[in-house]
């Protein structure tokens, strides 16, 4: 692939990393979106839980790819990708250039891999069924049936539970079997951030999710969206929704949605190292963040 080639930036790493400034910061010096790449970050109302740019972050660069859908509308990955492939056209003829920020792996590796999820439509009636029968079952029934899906996939993610079982159903052929893959039209600059104090960037961030008013924004999906949302049953919104229902303490809440966070983190940064094959930015030598990624992008421009 040649120079010629439209490049695309992707900052990638776990959840706290500091990838929503960075990405600012890149985007800023270089005239660029942001092109978000975060699952949660794709509905309307899900704004505090899922630390979704806030409002004077969206004024100092322009964001796609945020808010797309409600969170009774699910968007699958094919939907996805053909959406961030509309944005990342547009930023290519604009600017020869375009920048993907976010830590959704999957996500990532089907626009920068040119995974091709299977075209299976949503089936309504089905998803009712498995919501009826609970995300527990749904998980081990996916355990039992593509055990590689149900190991990519948190046990309380229904929504990626349920559609990967959608997908089983319709073709009679397991999810991990059938994702192929047809290489992008573009150069490929992956950077990434993994900073070593991860664990307490996670603590105070949880900390401010509640004080923003987590609770306060869960109970509001609630009431327009019902406990059967399975998007409010992950991190955050799940244990927010305990709280809600007396189950759990605010310390406890707090606590827990911490824990997994953590583990979130955990598995996040292992997908990177296995999936992808980054530019690390945290431990050069006195230089920078933003000074190393523009460099690299620099030497990838010639």
């Amino acid at each position: 692939m040649g120079r010629s080639e439209p490049l695309l930036i992707v900052l990638l790493g776990p959840t706290a990393s500091g990838k929503t400034d960075l990405g600012i910061a890149i985007a800023q010096a270089l005239d660029l979106a942001v092109l978000s790449v975060d699952s949660r970050q794709l509905y309307r109302g899900m704004d505090i839980g899922t630390a979704k740019p806030t409002a004077a972050q969206r004024a100092a660069v322009r964001h796609e790819l945020l808010d797309l859908r409600w969170p009774d509308q699910p968007i699958n990955l094919q939907e996805f990708r053909a959406e961030a492939e509309t944005a990342i056209a547009a930023e290519h003829r604009r600017r020869g250039i375009a920048l993907l920020v976010g830590g959704s792996g999957l996500y990532i590796k089907a626009i920068t891999q040119g995974l091709a999820p299977p075209a299976v439509p949503p089936q309504p009636q089905l998803r009712a069924q498995l919501a009826a029968l609970g995300q527990p079952l749904c998980h081990q029934l996916l355990g039992a049936a593509d055990p590689d899906a149900a190991a990519r996939i948190m046990p309380r993610d229904a929504v990626r539970t349920q559609r990967a079982l959608e997908v089983l159903y319709a073709t009679g052929t397991p999810l991990s079997r059938q994702q192929g893959s047809t290489p992008p039209p573009w150069r490929v600059l992956e950077l990434g951030l993994n900073p070593t104090d991860l664990q307490q960037r996670i603590r105070g961030r949880t900390a401010q999710l509640y004080a923003d008013g987590l609770v306060e924004e869960t109970r509001g999906l609630l009431e327009r969206f019902g406990e059967g949302c399975g998007l409010l049953d992950t991190i955050g919104y799940g244990e927010a929704k305990a709280q809600l229902r007396g189950e759990l303490s605010p310390e406890q809440a707090l606590e827990l949605t911490t824990r997994r966070t953590l583990q979130f983190a955990k598995r996040q940064r292992t997908w990177f190292r296995r999936q992808h094959q980054p530019e690390w930015l945290d431990a050069s030598a006195g230089e920078p963040p933003l000074q190393r990624a523009l460099s690299a992008i620099g030497r990838v421009l010639g």
